[in-house]
Protein backbone atom coordinates (compact mmCIF):
# COMPACT_ATOMS: atom_id res chain seq x y z
CA UNK A 1 0.00 0.00 0.00
CA UNK A 2 1.17 3.52 -0.70
CA UNK A 3 2.28 5.64 1.62
CA UNK A 4 0.26 8.67 0.59
CA UNK A 5 -2.98 6.47 -0.13
CA UNK A 6 -4.73 6.82 3.31
CA UNK A 7 -8.45 6.46 4.42
CA UNK A 8 -8.20 10.60 5.31
CA UNK A 9 -7.23 11.22 1.42
CA UNK A 10 -10.16 8.75 0.08
CA UNK A 11 -12.92 10.31 2.23
CA UNK A 12 -11.34 13.38 1.84
CA UNK A 13 -11.30 14.38 5.34
CA UNK A 14 -11.73 18.22 5.56
CA UNK A 15 -9.72 20.23 8.22
CA UNK A 16 -13.19 21.78 9.11
CA UNK A 17 -15.01 18.60 10.40
CA UNK A 18 -11.42 18.06 12.86
CA UNK A 19 -12.48 21.61 13.58
CA UNK A 20 -16.49 20.50 14.18
CA UNK A 21 -15.62 17.29 16.07
CA UNK A 22 -13.83 19.44 18.63
CA UNK A 23 -16.42 21.91 18.55
CA UNK A 24 -19.22 19.70 19.37
CA UNK A 25 -17.18 17.83 22.24
CA UNK A 26 -16.84 21.01 23.67
CA UNK A 27 -20.46 22.55 23.28
CA UNK A 28 -22.75 19.66 23.30
CA UNK A 29 -24.71 21.13 20.82
CA UNK A 30 -24.89 21.17 16.40
CA UNK A 31 -26.24 24.87 16.63
CA UNK A 32 -23.77 25.64 18.87
CA UNK A 33 -20.57 24.43 17.38
CA UNK A 34 -21.59 25.63 13.78
CA UNK A 35 -21.84 29.19 15.11
CA UNK A 36 -18.08 29.06 16.80
CA UNK A 37 -16.95 27.99 13.31
CA UNK A 38 -18.87 30.61 11.16
CA UNK A 39 -20.92 28.35 9.33
CA UNK A 40 -25.00 27.29 8.95
CA UNK A 41 -25.62 24.33 10.75
CA UNK A 42 -27.05 22.40 7.97
CA UNK A 43 -23.65 22.67 6.65
CA UNK A 44 -22.00 21.28 9.90
CA UNK A 45 -24.77 18.80 10.05
CA UNK A 46 -23.83 17.74 6.64
CA UNK A 47 -19.95 17.66 7.42
CA UNK A 48 -20.94 15.25 10.46
CA UNK A 49 -23.16 12.69 8.13
CA UNK A 50 -20.39 13.04 5.32
CA UNK A 51 -17.67 11.96 8.18
CA UNK A 52 -19.57 9.09 9.96
CA UNK A 53 -20.88 7.89 6.56
CA UNK A 54 -16.98 7.56 5.25
CA UNK A 55 -15.97 5.65 8.45
CA UNK A 56 -19.29 3.29 8.89
CA UNK A 57 -20.13 4.19 12.47
CA UNK A 58 -21.97 6.91 14.29
CA UNK A 59 -20.08 10.11 16.10
CA UNK A 60 -22.50 11.03 18.31
CA UNK A 61 -26.01 10.26 19.82
CA UNK A 62 -28.54 12.74 18.93
CA UNK A 63 -30.23 13.35 22.27
CA UNK A 64 -33.79 15.87 22.71
CA UNK A 65 -31.16 18.62 24.08
CA UNK A 66 -27.96 18.37 22.24
CA UNK A 67 -25.27 15.81 21.24
CA UNK A 68 -23.02 13.09 22.88
CA UNK A 69 -19.68 11.22 21.85
CA UNK A 70 -19.96 7.93 21.42
CA UNK A 71 -16.93 5.39 21.84
CA UNK A 72 -16.42 5.84 18.14
CA UNK A 73 -16.68 9.62 18.79
CA UNK A 74 -14.50 9.76 21.82
CA UNK A 75 -11.91 8.17 19.58
CA UNK A 76 -12.06 10.44 16.62
CA UNK A 77 -12.00 13.58 19.09
CA UNK A 78 -8.89 12.06 20.96
CA UNK A 79 -7.35 12.32 17.92
CA UNK A 80 -8.75 15.59 16.05
CA UNK A 81 -7.38 17.17 19.03
CA UNK A 82 -3.69 15.51 18.37
CA UNK A 83 -3.77 16.53 15.18
CA UNK A 84 -5.23 19.68 15.24
CA UNK A 85 -2.21 20.80 17.86
CA UNK A 86 0.43 19.30 15.44
CA UNK A 87 -0.74 21.90 12.89
CA UNK A 88 -0.80 24.74 15.59
CA UNK A 89 2.73 23.93 16.42
CA UNK A 90 3.93 23.30 12.67
CA UNK A 91 2.89 27.19 12.64
CA UNK A 92 4.22 28.17 15.29
CA UNK A 93 7.68 26.60 14.20
CA UNK A 94 7.21 28.03 10.37
CA UNK A 95 6.71 31.84 12.08
CA UNK A 96 9.42 31.46 14.80
CA UNK A 97 11.68 30.51 11.46
CA UNK A 98 10.90 33.24 9.23
CA UNK A 99 11.64 35.49 12.13
CA UNK A 100 14.86 34.16 12.69
CA UNK A 101 14.38 32.09 15.57
CA UNK A 102 15.33 27.93 15.17
CA UNK A 103 12.17 26.52 16.37
CA UNK A 104 10.26 25.27 20.00
CA UNK A 105 10.23 22.53 22.29
CA UNK A 106 8.61 21.63 25.23
CA UNK A 107 9.78 19.76 27.88
CA UNK A 108 8.18 18.87 31.25
CA UNK A 109 9.77 17.12 34.09
CA UNK A 110 9.08 15.99 37.56
CA UNK A 111 11.13 18.28 40.52
CA UNK A 112 14.39 16.28 41.21
CA UNK A 113 15.31 16.38 37.24
CA UNK A 114 13.51 19.58 36.79
CA UNK A 115 16.50 20.67 39.72
CA UNK A 116 19.52 18.64 38.35
CA UNK A 117 19.23 17.89 35.00
CA UNK A 118 17.34 20.33 32.95
CA UNK A 119 18.84 23.33 34.33
CA UNK A 120 22.56 22.23 32.58
CA UNK A 121 21.13 20.81 29.57
CA UNK A 122 19.12 23.71 28.72
CA UNK A 123 22.59 25.57 29.23
CA UNK A 124 24.02 23.15 26.53
CA UNK A 125 21.32 24.10 24.02
CA UNK A 126 20.95 27.43 24.40
CA UNK A 127 25.10 27.76 23.95
CA UNK A 128 24.44 25.82 20.83
CA UNK A 129 21.00 27.45 19.63
CA UNK A 130 20.24 30.56 21.35
CA UNK A 131 17.31 31.17 19.73
CA UNK A 132 15.45 28.12 20.32
CA UNK A 133 12.51 28.82 22.08
CA UNK A 134 12.30 26.49 25.22
CA UNK A 135 9.12 26.12 27.65
CA UNK A 136 9.49 24.13 30.60
CA UNK A 137 6.92 22.69 33.18
CA UNK A 138 7.60 20.65 36.39
CA UNK A 139 4.33 19.30 37.74
CA UNK A 140 3.46 15.68 38.35
CA UNK A 141 3.78 12.62 36.30
CA UNK A 142 0.43 12.29 35.77
CA UNK A 143 -0.39 16.31 34.58
CA UNK A 144 3.01 16.15 32.37
CA UNK A 145 1.96 12.88 30.61
CA UNK A 146 -1.68 14.16 30.00
CA UNK A 147 0.35 17.34 29.00
CA UNK A 148 2.59 15.53 26.44
CA UNK A 149 -0.77 13.26 25.27
CA UNK A 150 -2.13 16.81 23.95
CA UNK A 151 0.65 17.84 22.10
CA UNK A 152 1.41 20.79 24.34
CA UNK A 153 4.65 18.83 25.49
CA UNK A 154 7.27 17.36 23.44
CA UNK A 155 9.49 15.54 25.87
CA UNK A 156 8.80 14.27 29.77
CA UNK A 157 11.28 13.32 32.59
CA UNK A 158 8.80 11.41 34.66
CA UNK A 159 7.28 8.77 35.57
CA UNK A 160 5.07 5.53 34.37
CA UNK A 161 2.25 4.14 36.41
CA UNK A 162 0.41 0.94 36.04
CA UNK A 163 -2.85 2.64 34.92
CA UNK A 164 -0.99 5.07 32.14
CA UNK A 165 -1.78 3.91 28.70
CA UNK A 166 1.93 2.87 27.33
CA UNK A 167 0.78 1.72 23.55
CA UNK A 168 1.84 4.87 22.05
CA UNK A 169 5.05 6.14 24.70
CA UNK A 170 8.74 5.15 24.57
CA UNK A 171 10.25 4.89 28.01
CA UNK A 172 14.14 5.35 29.10
CA UNK A 173 14.76 4.89 32.23
CA UNK A 174 16.92 7.37 34.05
CA UNK A 175 17.60 6.83 38.13
CA UNK A 176 15.41 6.69 41.52
CA UNK A 177 14.96 9.30 43.43
CA UNK A 178 15.73 9.25 47.33
CA UNK A 179 13.04 11.43 49.62
CA UNK A 180 14.87 13.38 52.52
CA UNK A 181 13.28 15.02 56.09
CA UNK A 182 14.41 18.70 55.76
CA UNK A 183 14.58 21.15 58.68
CA UNK A 184 15.01 24.83 58.85
CA UNK A 185 18.96 25.40 60.25
CA UNK A 186 19.24 25.18 63.98
CA UNK A 187 16.25 22.82 64.46
CA UNK A 188 15.98 21.05 67.54
CA UNK A 189 15.76 17.85 66.47
CA UNK A 190 19.19 18.34 64.40
CA UNK A 191 20.84 17.49 67.61
CA UNK A 192 18.48 14.18 68.33
CA UNK A 193 21.59 11.63 67.76
CA UNK A 194 20.52 8.43 66.27
CA UNK A 195 17.61 9.85 64.90
CA UNK A 196 14.60 7.44 64.12
CA UNK A 197 10.83 8.19 62.82
CA UNK A 198 9.77 7.47 66.85
CA UNK A 199 11.70 10.91 67.37
CA UNK A 200 9.62 12.54 64.36
CA UNK A 201 6.25 11.20 65.04
CA UNK A 202 5.20 13.84 66.83
CA UNK A 203 6.49 16.95 64.97
CA UNK A 204 4.44 19.02 62.73
CA UNK A 205 5.37 17.80 59.10
CA UNK A 206 4.45 19.24 55.36
CA UNK A 207 3.62 16.40 53.75
CA UNK A 208 2.88 15.59 50.13
CA UNK A 209 -0.85 15.96 48.71
CA UNK A 210 -2.94 13.06 49.53
CA UNK A 211 -3.23 10.77 46.85
CA UNK A 212 0.35 10.77 45.24
CA UNK A 213 2.95 8.12 45.65
CA UNK A 214 5.19 9.63 48.08
CA UNK A 215 2.27 10.34 50.18
CA UNK A 216 1.07 6.96 50.71
CA UNK A 217 4.67 5.73 50.80
CA UNK A 218 5.54 8.41 53.77
CA UNK A 219 2.36 7.41 55.31
CA UNK A 220 3.15 3.49 55.21
CA UNK A 221 7.13 4.31 56.18
CA UNK A 222 5.48 4.57 60.12
CA UNK A 223 2.77 2.22 59.45
CA UNK A 224 6.00 -0.22 59.32
CA UNK A 225 7.40 0.87 62.48
CA UNK A 226 3.95 -0.06 64.05
CA UNK A 227 3.31 4.04 64.11
CA UNK A 228 0.02 5.95 62.45
CA UNK A 229 0.89 8.26 60.53
CA UNK A 230 1.62 11.71 61.53
CA UNK A 231 -1.20 13.55 61.95
CA UNK A 232 -0.34 17.38 62.31
CA UNK A 233 0.54 18.23 58.59
CA UNK A 234 0.17 20.72 55.81
CA UNK A 235 -0.57 19.14 52.65
CA UNK A 236 1.35 20.80 49.81
CA UNK A 237 3.55 19.88 46.78
CA UNK A 238 4.67 24.25 46.00
CA UNK A 239 8.50 23.57 47.64
CA UNK A 240 8.38 27.76 47.85
CA UNK A 241 5.75 27.87 50.63
CA UNK A 242 7.51 24.98 51.99
CA UNK A 243 10.65 26.50 52.60
CA UNK A 244 9.24 29.68 53.56
CA UNK A 245 6.63 27.91 56.39
CA UNK A 246 10.00 25.13 57.14
CA UNK A 247 12.46 28.49 57.96
CA UNK A 248 9.52 29.97 59.96
CA UNK A 249 8.90 27.13 62.54
CA UNK A 250 9.89 23.75 64.05
CA UNK A 251 7.58 21.59 60.92
CA UNK A 252 9.36 19.02 58.93
CA UNK A 253 9.67 18.60 55.44
CA UNK A 254 9.37 15.67 53.26
CA UNK A 255 11.31 16.67 49.68
CA UNK A 256 13.36 14.78 47.04
CA UNK A 257 17.12 14.44 48.69
CA UNK A 258 18.75 16.34 45.52
CA UNK A 259 16.29 18.96 46.26
CA UNK A 260 17.13 18.65 50.05
CA UNK A 261 20.80 18.96 49.37
CA UNK A 262 20.44 21.68 46.91
CA UNK A 263 18.61 23.92 49.45
CA UNK A 264 21.23 22.72 52.26
CA UNK A 265 24.08 23.95 49.86
CA UNK A 266 22.44 27.53 50.32
CA UNK A 267 21.98 27.55 53.95
CA UNK A 268 18.23 27.71 53.35
CA UNK A 269 17.65 24.67 55.32
CA UNK A 270 19.30 21.52 57.30
CA UNK A 271 18.57 18.00 56.34
CA UNK A 272 17.89 15.76 58.93
CA UNK A 273 19.97 12.51 59.80
CA UNK A 274 17.05 10.46 59.30
CA UNK A 275 16.91 7.07 56.70
CA UNK A 276 13.43 7.71 54.85
CA UNK A 277 12.98 4.45 52.98
CA UNK A 278 9.97 5.86 51.21
CA UNK A 279 11.99 7.10 48.27
CA UNK A 280 10.32 6.77 44.47
CA UNK A 281 10.69 4.60 41.26
CA UNK A 282 12.46 5.59 38.54
CA UNK A 283 12.02 8.56 36.49
CA UNK A 284 13.10 8.66 32.86
CA UNK A 285 12.43 10.16 29.44
CA UNK A 286 9.17 9.92 27.94
CA UNK A 287 8.22 10.76 23.73
CA UNK A 288 5.41 9.57 22.10
CA UNK A 289 5.75 7.02 19.16
CA UNK A 290 2.94 8.38 17.15
CA UNK A 291 4.67 11.63 16.95
CA UNK A 292 8.07 12.91 15.19
CA UNK A 293 10.01 14.88 17.22
CA UNK A 294 10.39 18.46 16.00
CA UNK A 295 14.10 20.05 15.18
CA UNK A 296 14.15 21.70 18.37
CA UNK A 297 12.71 18.64 20.18
CA UNK A 298 15.48 16.24 18.29
CA UNK A 299 18.31 18.89 19.47
CA UNK A 300 16.86 18.96 23.41
CA UNK A 301 16.75 15.09 23.47
CA UNK A 302 20.07 14.98 22.14
CA UNK A 303 21.88 17.32 24.92
CA UNK A 304 19.26 15.37 27.61
CA UNK A 305 21.06 11.95 26.57
CA UNK A 306 24.27 13.87 27.05
CA UNK A 307 23.74 15.38 30.19
CA UNK A 308 22.50 11.92 31.49
CA UNK A 309 26.02 10.64 31.34
CA UNK A 310 27.31 13.80 33.41
CA UNK A 311 24.62 13.62 35.76
CA UNK A 312 23.78 10.13 36.38
CA UNK A 313 26.63 8.10 34.88
CA UNK A 314 23.99 6.88 32.61
CA UNK A 315 24.50 6.27 28.96
CA UNK A 316 21.40 6.30 26.32
CA UNK A 317 21.13 5.24 22.83
CA UNK A 318 22.06 8.67 20.63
Amino acid sequence: MSNYNHWFIRARLKTRQLLLLVALAEEGNIHRAAQVLSMTQPAASKLLKDLEDVLGVPLFERLPRGMSPTWYGETMIRHARMALASLNQAHDELTALKTGHFGQVGIGAVTSPGLSLLPPAVALVKQEHPNLRISLDIETSPVLLDRLEQGKLDIVVGRLFAEHDKGNLAYEPLTGELVSAVTRPGHPLMGVSNLSLRDVHGAGWIVPPAGSVLRHRFDLMFQQEGLSPPINTIETSALLFMTRMLQQSDMVGVVASEVANYYASHGLLSVLPLDMPCHMDAFGLITRTDRLLSPGAKVMMKVLKQTCLTQYGIRLSA
